[in-house]
């Protein structure tokens, strides 16, 4: 299975990419929020999924522009139960520090994933916190950390 990212998604793909952040954080998480925030639509957000064979979403996240333009943030990392444990989103995040090059990158994460993003190249850079009563903590990649 092949990473593939764009701004631009077809139906299904988008379907796929919302059922399954759906199944990840509202369902799985127990978190009645509302995912459907705006931001997909902005015009610097690019999505970055991994498919299995019939084309089904199997792990996805967000790449964000910082408003302040100051980098970007990567968010809605998610992978579907089946399928986790088999580095889909390590092949995510590699792909997306791929395609920004030596920008600042910043994610919020839950805080028992720390370890796999600091492999990745990331640094905690701010106090934890609770986001949705979990646990998260700031982390940010700067070009020659990973």
């Amino acid at each position: 299975m092949a990473a593939s990212w764009s701004a631009d998604l077809d139906a299904k793909t988008l379907y796929g990419l919302l059922r399954l952040r759906a199944e990840a954080f509202i369902v799985g998480q127990n978190c009645a929020y509302q995912d459907l925030d705006g931001r997909d639509l902005e015009p610097g957000t690019r999505h970055f999924w991994i498919a299995d064979a019939d084309g089904n979403v199997v792990s996805g996240l967000r790449l964000l522009e910082d408003p302040a333009g100051e980098g970007f943030w990567i968010g809605r990392v998610c992978t579907a139960q089946a399928e986790r444990g088999q580095g889909h989103a390590a092949r995510l995040i590699r792909a997306v520090l791929a395609e920004i090059g030596g920008s600042r990158c910043r994610l919020n994460a839950q805080a028992h994933l720390k370890d796999m993003y600091g492999k990745l190249g990331f640094v905690v850079s701010g106090d934890a916190f609770l986001e949705d009563e979990i646990p998260h903590v700031p982390m940010t990649w700067v070009a020659g950390n990973g």
